[in-house]
């Protein structure tokens, strides 16, 4: 039996798992296989395998803690359209999993090493067919926009817990998307000043 006591609990996804649906809703393939990097508690993917029962989701995370937690959400869940999750590092070369029909991550770019940003759109670019989605959400700094306070706040205290993580320029980000042949489809506004940004596989014709 799972251990429930395993299961970790992100307040967050009680609160922007809605809007993703929405967003998710019109760009997510009807079948296939949808990979989250860095799924954290597993509570979004338990969430999103139920509203997209025929799409098989595959969650990952470096952390076996996390792991371990994906485990007990699954479980508890009884949805069978999740497979077991799998020890993903982002900034690794080598994903244990060669192709799938989209990518999603949420909140991993503001807290994880630039390396990590990098390797998630190496491996989308060398994974997803020519035309599929790579779904990334949460704050980003923009050119154009002024930075809410409450981002400029976070970012602070994202750079004090570990000079690594910050909250990232969308400009840098589109720069490796285009760099691994993904174009930017759509930057959809979303509550709480984060961002649900779409890039595309760039197709051949």
């Amino acid at each position: 039996m799972t251990d429930p006591d395993v299961k970790r609990h992100a307040p967050a996804t009680l609160r922007n798992r809605a809007a993703i649906v929405e967003v998710l809703a019109d760009i997510l393939p009807a079948q296939g296989r949808v990979l989250e990097i860095a799924s954290g508690s597993g509570e979004h993917i338990v969430h999103f395998a139920a509203q997209f029962p025929n799409l098989e989701w595959q969650p990952s995370d470096p952390d076996p803690a996390a792991l371990a937690s994906i485990v007990a959400w699954t479980a508890e869940s009884g949805l069978t359209n999740i497979a077991p999750p799998i020890a993903i590092d982002a900034r690794s070369e080598d994903w244990p999993i060669q192709s799938v029909d989209a990518i999603i991550c949420i909140n991993m770019i503001h807290i994880s090493p630039w390396s990590a940003t990098m390797g998630l759109f190496v491996a989308a670019g060398r994974r997803l067919p020519p035309g599929a989605p790579l779904y990334v959400y949460g704050p980003f700094r923009r050119a154009d926009v002024a930075t809410a306070p409450s981002n400029e706040a976070f970012d602070e205290s994202l750079r004090s817990r570990n000079s690594e993580w910050g909250v990232r320029k969308l400009e840098a980000v589109e720069q490796l998307a285009a760099a691994s042949g993904l174009i930017c489809e759509a930057i959809v506004e979303m509550p709480a000043n984060n961002l649900s940004a779409i890039w595309r596989k760039q197709r051949s014709d």
